[in-house]
């Protein structure tokens, strides 16, 4: 058999499943070593991968999403002959996330998953290898010419090794930028004696604070039920807010005072939408309040700091943690425990510099732990503590607004989560600065003051923020220093209205002289049931391209919302009734108690890419040229972004 010998490090690989043809590709970081292994019609590895995988025990394998897919597929290669396929089909389709699985301590070889270590497993930053290529301005993000499921030629084959080896060196790419990540994990690992490589952020910060709330008070998260670990938490069926709401939170202001007394009048059995509309207006400005957190602000203004107006930002250090740890709000099984522990975690942070391991980890650790109070599968589950935070947080920062627009000449421009921004004459300063320090003696909590020369502010989470020493603030809209779980498409159109906003630039002029083509491309992409069309003629379901003059229409086409070729159904019907009054009528049949009046039917449905612009689609950039790169577009694009503002 070939002996292989491959140097202790890391290994970036990738798997590729097809009915006829299986092949797992390896690169080794240090070394540049390659392995390729193929079970197919024409060729079967099977027993050089099994030895290959045993003489990795001084390497770990690095992919993406390779602890959800690809290493239960090498694993099952390891222990089983056959039903690769099937096994790859079994964890794609599958609904449990959990029933493939191989545990750490079943591992043939160590996994690095950068996939879990981004959190891109959250829904809400979902993010697939090809969109990374594009966000990493790779010059070919094509995909397969073949559908999932072809039964492959030889020469198709071929074709799928090279696309493999494309997908192992964006992978590597992507390692090389999360390095940072790693050693910063690699550290705790060493430190605190734990495998913390594939935590993402949060689970880091959790993970932490259960281990010192453990530590402190064995039992305290998990308990052992017929030898079973078991999780605690306190289990509500509704929560009265009358209840959570601090007793000092008091107001002058009659509108204050309303949402107050409503507040208190409320028994909630959910934590998430169950605030719609509630809201009051002060001076003009509106406070808007939910489950979640307040929000407010001034839209479409430029407001600015000068020699007699002053544009200041209050921020409270830490708000969720140190609202806890003063008024000792925590989950109710955990007990007066918590804060200790929160305080203890607070005071260490402090005693390491930023950008130390240490520092960011307990950062982690004091942020995680609020979001994680209403995860039913954490063991800081208490919905009622959550409740406390957000509610508290609200009216607290609410009773500082109140105190800073006595001041007549003063107005807000902001108020968010976990601070305000105001914008008030200098010669108050002093004032003001007495008002936020009666806050902090009043609720122990610590303000953060940072002075604006000018905030751009299109609404609440849409502006640009100029801090007296020419450094910025970006959101939203205006922000193009994204981070990788976001789209970068078309990032000259921020850059050149920051241009304009900030600096005073012609949008036309910035925009034909920018020269880095890859902030013109923009991407979309559609799931495996719908498919994206190109001058009417399909194309991949993920593409790059850019808007041209000389181009073709790009089209999303997605399946029926209901069965192709019935009747809609008629909205605001209980499914008991529509299928009472379906068996009686049958199939294909148009009933006025159930159907549209218009009797339309389900159809494919189809929505226009940029409605109204051509575009030319640029997944490969080879021979690719912007010659016909329609500028307008990105134009106007930027102009919304400042015209608005201006006027």
């Amino acid at each position: 058999m070939f002996l292989f010998n491959p140097t202790a490090g890391d290994i970036i690989y990738d798997l590729e499943t097809f009915p006829n043809c299986f092949t797992a590709g390896f690169l080794h970081i240090t070394t540049g070593e390659r392995w390729l292994f193929e079970i197919s019609d024409r060729r079967d590895d099977t027993l050089l991968l099994r030895h290959f995988m045993t003489t990795l025990k001084e390497c770990r394998l690095v992919g993406f999403n390779n602890i959800g897919f690809d290493y239960p597929v090498l694993h099952h290669i390891f222990c089983h002959n056959g039903g690769i396929y099937q096994k790859a089909m079994a964890i794609i389709d599958g609904d449990d996330r959990f029933a493939h699985t191989v545990w750490e301590s079943d591992w043939v070889v160590d996994q690095v998953d950068l996939y879990k270590i981004h959190h891109f497993d959250n829904m809400a930053r979902a993010t697939g290898l090809k969109m990374l290529e594009f966000n990493m301005q790779m010059d070919n993000i094509e995909d397969l010419p073949f559908p999932v499921g072809t039964t492959l030629t030889s020469d198709q084959m071929d074709v799928l090794i090279d696309y493999m080896w494309h997908d192992i060196e964006a992978t590597r790419l992507f390692y090389n930028e999360s390095l940072d990540h790693i050693r910063f994990r690699e550290e705790l690992s060493a430190k605190y004696d734990r495998n913390f490589i594939n935590h993402n952020d949060t689970k880091i910060g959790k993970d932490f604070f259960i281990m010192q709330l453990e530590a402190a008070e064995p039992g305290s998260c998990y308990r052992k039920v017929n030898g079973r670990r078991q999780i605690r938490q306190t289990i509500r069926n509704s929560i009265n807010l009358d209840e959570v709401i601090l007793p000092y939170v008091r107001f002058e202001q009659p509108e204050f005072n309303r949402i107050l007394t409503w507040l208190r009048s409320q028994i909630i059995s959910e934590t998430k939408g169950v605030f719609k509309d509630v809201h009051c207006t002060i001076d003009g400005f509106q406070f808007d309040f939910g489950t979640g957190g307040i929000h407010g602000s001034v839209e479409s203004q430029i407001v600015e700091s000068d020699d007699y107006w002053i544009v200041e930002d209050w921020d409270v250090a830490s708000y969720y943690p140190n609202l806890a740890i003063a008024n000792n709000l925590h989950p109710e099984h955990l007990g007066k425990n918590f804060c200790t522990i929160y305080q203890d975690v607070y005071e260490q942070r402090k005693t390491h510099e930023k950008g130390t391991p240490e520092n960011a980890m307990l950062k982690l650790a004091l942020n995680g732990v609020y979001g994680d109070s209403n995860n039913k599968y954490s063991p800081f589950y208490d919905s009622k503590y959550t409740m406390a935070i957000t509610i508290n947080g609200q009216m607290l920062l609410c009773m500082l607004a109140e105190q800073v627009m006595r001041l007549p000449e003063l107005s807000m421009v902001q108020i968010n989560t976990d601070g305000l921004t105001i914008r008030y004459p200098r010669h108050y300063q002093m004032w003001v600065h007495g008002v936020c320090r009666w806050w902090e003696d009043y609720t122990g909590l610590t303000l953060e003051s940072a002075t604006y020369k000018m905030m751009a502010v299109r609404d609440v989470n849409n502006y640009i923020a100029v801090y007296t020493d020419d450094s910025l603030k970006r959101k939203g809209a205006y922000e193009y220093e994204l981070e990788w779980h976001q789209n970068h498409s078309a990032k000259v159109v921020a850059k050149a209205a920051e241009a304009a906003l900030v600096h005073g630039t012609d949008i036309r002029t910035f925009i034909l002289g920018h020269s880095d083509m890859y902030d013109f491309f923009l991407r979309t992409k559609v799931p495996r049931n719908s498919s994206l069309e190109w001058g009417g003629k399909q194309v991949g379901n993920i593409v790059r391209y850019f808007i041209s003059t000389e181009g073709a229409p790009l089209e999303k086409v997605m399946p029926a919302a209901g069965v192709d070729g019935e009747f809609k159904r008629a909205s605001k019907l209980t499914d008991g009734y529509f299928n009472s009054v379906m068996a009686e009528i049958g199939k294909g049949v148009w009933d006025e108690r159930i159907h549209t009046k218009n009797k339309s039917v389900y159809a494919e449905r189809r929505m226009m890419i940029n409605t109204g612009w051509t575009v030319e689609l640029c997944n490969n950039l080879e021979g690719v040229s912007l010659d016909d790169l329609n500028y307008e577009w990105y134009i106007k694009q930027a102009e919304n972004l400042v015209k608005p503002l201006r006027n």
